[in-house]
């Protein structure tokens, strides 16, 4: 190992030991308590995140070991499920800054009253996740945040609201990454080792467990996804996926 991996590694543990810590004193309960309530109801969770913050969204939606009653919304819905040409999204990284796409993201998700929205985003600011979240709140829906309160503290929101995330959101979590994401400086003053995917990963698992350990205390089964390749996974998943009526979206 290197002495920058090392550094990474310890970068990384340290994130991750201190959200263990916050989650066994507690500090997930509102988030896990929301999403297990808005599942009782006959909710779902709709996880909503761009960039590289989409990696949050794909670990709480549609995985092995995760809930079934869960959507990813990803901005390409504009195109498989809106009116969007597919030429859209050769500007991804423009897309997820520009508030006026949500309106017709938003179309496309359709959620029902019961449904909760988790939204990621490093930074907390871009567009198109400040107007999901508002358009969340303004629908009744709860809100729960996965931010770099770090990070969004020193840049400037991009939503003509001037709102960020973190403002918005019913519910908070600090992904501690720092301010730009990387934790460690090479020679030029370079940055490397991003850790906001990892530790946000690791926040969604936390929820997921959660929320699994609340719903089987109430002397339920939580609804969990096996993995598609082993024996019975998707019968076992289809059956689960069918109570929802076509609410769940599975796609690429």
């Amino acid at each position: 190992m290197t002495e920058h991996s090392k550094q990474l590694l310890q970068e990384i543990s340290d994130r991750l030991e201190r959200l263990s810590a916050f989650a066994d004193g507690g500090g997930m309960d509102p988030a896990v308590e929301m999403i297990t309530r808005a599942l009782g109801a006959g909710g779902i969770v709709q996880a909503f995140g761009t960039g590289h913050s989409q990696a949050f969204a794909m670990e709480i939606a549609g995985r092995a070991g995760g809930l079934i009653p869960t959507n990813n919304v990803a901005l390409r819905d504009v195109v498989l499920l809106g009116n969007q040409e597919p030429s859209i999204l050769s500007r991804a990284s423009t897309l997820e800054r520009d508030p006026a796409i949500v309106d017709e993201l938003w179309e496309t998700i359709r959620p029902h009253p019961e449904d909760v929205f988790v939204i990621a985003s490093n930074s907390g600011v871009n567009g198109s996740i400040v107007g999901i979240a508002l358009l969340a709140k303004e629908h009744g829906h709860g809100v729960i945040a996965v931010t770099s309160l770090e990070h969004t503290a020193r840049v400037t929101p991009k939503h003509p609201s001037g709102k960020r995330l973190s403002e918005i959101a019913d519910v908070v979590i600090d992904n501690l990454a720092p301010y730009g994401d990387t934790t460690l400086t090479l020679d030029g003053g370079i940055g490397v080792g991003a850790v906001s995917s990892m530790t946000a990963a690791f926040i969604a698992q936390l929820l997921t467990i959660g929320v699994s350990e609340r719903i089987a205390a109430s002397g339920s089964t939580p609804p969990i996804y096996l993995s598609a390749n082993i024996p019975g996974g998707d019968d076992h998943n289809h059956q689960l996926e069918d109570r929802y009526g076509g609410r769940l979206r599975r796609h690429a």
